[in-house]
């Protein structure tokens, strides 16, 4: 009796609610809200907005006492150092950047809820950030596709919750059509790695991997592809970005915002665990793969955007589009270099990822508060922008800088920076050369936009400039209601973003020293 009763307890795992906190809050305060939507009359909705910040806010501190980044939890009773959720120093970086984006999405959302059911609105994103959060921390690969699949299924609706707006509609068909083939890809992949391995820790598949010969080596090296182009779908690499404008351009602007940063925290960080953790001993298959795919997915996103009209409707959420899909490419550098020089190159697409969250958000908090004033939302719209807003305009000008790598957006200039340095060490002298290259291209529509801004406003464009009859909103299309009501969310979220890029700016050592160091 004693023997079956210690044999049971030995079967009994207990749960580290400490390391699970962050996306457990997440997510139960999504259901809080849901719930709450039932019973709140109509004039008391903006209250479920701060309930979603106050949740956030408290996932955002039960990071703090994870710092030490020792814990970890359902294990293997038989290997206490298999384990499907850890919350090492990467993970927590990781999550800090995808909750504090939700927080800034948020307040983004608070600004302007008003053609949008507040309660599914809230409930959505929320339940998307909880899911964002789990990825970084995952270890098997079950885990982590639930955790990407939680993050994304939400994120189809939010982009399509603008009922009756064809433009909303088919930017979120496109996108769940995507994602769905992402999808499939990637578990057809991991699928193969399964067979070829029998497991699905990741940690288990790194070591089995170095015994894999034969028809199962095959099998092995088309599940690491497989995985690897599944994964590329979700951060927006070329050839697999053809979803990125049309859907940002549909999506309600916060949403926009919001798939920008922690949509591509999500991807990468499945990529990073993926290859560097579960398949190190295939970076001869994969660092190659990854270093065209960098390499074409900076020059397809800057060109692009370098050839965006500056009078075509909603051409300022397009130019940011294309830019995120270039700024996607150098994310890729380090990872790629890795498959060369090992982990510790990744900790640059990390430092890069905190720059490009807080700069890009601060962009997006620009474009959201013109929008307010300006329906179409062109580029053109920000001529003379400092006459009007000059607190607005100075705060876009530094994010664009940063963007660009020009000071005084030092962190931007820095990080890429880390990033180009992560390419010469790894010997990828030819990626370092095309990554130059397109720095050079986006400095001409980074600085072209920045330039605007202080243009006087007066002046009218030449006759050539002025918009076409194509330039206005589609038919079947909902274009927003002009509104010049002051917006206090959206001067906060402009405000933090502007002083953490300055702070970064002065004291870039807080992101760069991720650079050097192995996080795993």
């Amino acid at each position: 009796m004693t023997v079956a009763a210690e044999s049971a307890a030995s079967l009994v795992q207990s749960v580290d609610w400490r390391a699970i906190a962050p996306p457990t809050i997440t997510a139960a305060v999504a259901l809080i809200v849901l719930v709450a939507d039932l019973f709140v009359p109509a004039r008391r909705k903006p209250l479920l907005g701060g309930i979603a910040v106050a949740g956030l806010v408290l996932a955002l501190l039960a990071l703090v006492p994870l710092r030490d980044g020792g814990h970890r939890t359902f294990c293997l009773t038989t290997n206490a150092d298999v384990c499907s959720y850890t919350a090492d120093p990467f993970a927590l970086v990781v999550q800090a950047l995808v909750l504090g984006g939700a927080l800034l999405t948020v307040l983004l959302s608070l600004a302007d809820t008003r053609e949008l059911p507040v309660g599914e609105y809230w409930f959505l994103l929320l339940a998307s950030a909880a899911g964002a959060a789990l990825l970084p921390a995952s270890r098997d690969l079950a885990t982590l596709v639930v955790a990407l699949e939680v993050a994304s299924l939400p994120a189809f609706a939010l982009v399509g919750l603008r009922r009756g707006d064809r433009r909303s509609s088919e930017a979120a068909l496109k996108f769940f059509l995507s994602s769905v083939t992402a999808t499939a890809v990637m578990l057809l992949g991991v699928s193969f790695v399964y067979a070829a391995t029998g497991t699905l820790h990741l940690g288990e598949i790194a070591e089995r991997l170095y015994d894999v010969s034969g028809p199962l080596e095959t099998l092995a090296k088309a599940g690491v592809a497989l995985t690897l182009v599944g994964f590329a779908f979700k951060t927006a690499a070329a050839p697999f970005h053809f979803w990125v404008p049309d859907t940002y351009v549909g999506a309600p602007l916060p949403i926009a915002a919001y798939l920008s940063v922690v949509g591509k925290a999500v991807g990468f960080s499945g990529l990073i665990l993926v290859a560097v953790v579960a398949f190190p001993s295939y970076g001869t298959v994969w660092g190659p793969l990854l270093a065209v795919l960098a390499a074409l997915t900076m020059t397809v996103g800057n060109v692009a955007a370098l050839r965006q009209s500056a009078t075509r409707a909603w051409s300022a959420v397009r130019l940011l589009a294309w830019s995120s899909v270039g700024q996607a490419g150098y994310l890729l550098v380090p990872i790629a270099s890795a498959g060369y020089a090992g982990e510790r190159r990744i900790g640059s697409t990390v430092a890069y990822a905190l720059m490009y969250a807080v700069v890009n958000f601060g962009a997006f908090a620009v474009v959201a508060l013109v929008a307010r004033t300006h329906r179409l939302n062109r580029v053109s719209d920000y001529r003379g922008l400092y006459a009007r807003r000059p607190f607005a305009a100075l705060a876009m000008a530094f994010f664009l800088l940063c963007l660009a790598g020009l000071p005084p957006g030092v962190i931007g200039l820095f990080a890429k920076v880390t990033v180009f340095s992560s390419a010469v060490d790894a010997g990828l002298g030819w990626l370092a050369v095309v990554m130059a290259v397109n720095v050079v291209i986006a400095l001409s529509y980074y600085l072209r936009w920045t330039a605007l801004l202080f243009r006087t406003s007066d002046v009218r464009p030449a006759p050539e400039t002025l918009p076409a009859p194509e330039d206005t909103a589609p038919a079947g299309t909902t274009v927003p209601a002009v509104s010049a009501a002051p917006a206090p969310a959206l001067t906060v979220a402009i405000a933090l973003t502007a002083v953490a890029g300055i702070v970064l700016s002065g004291a870039p050592q807080l992101v760069l020293r991720f650079a050097g160091s192995g996080l795993f």
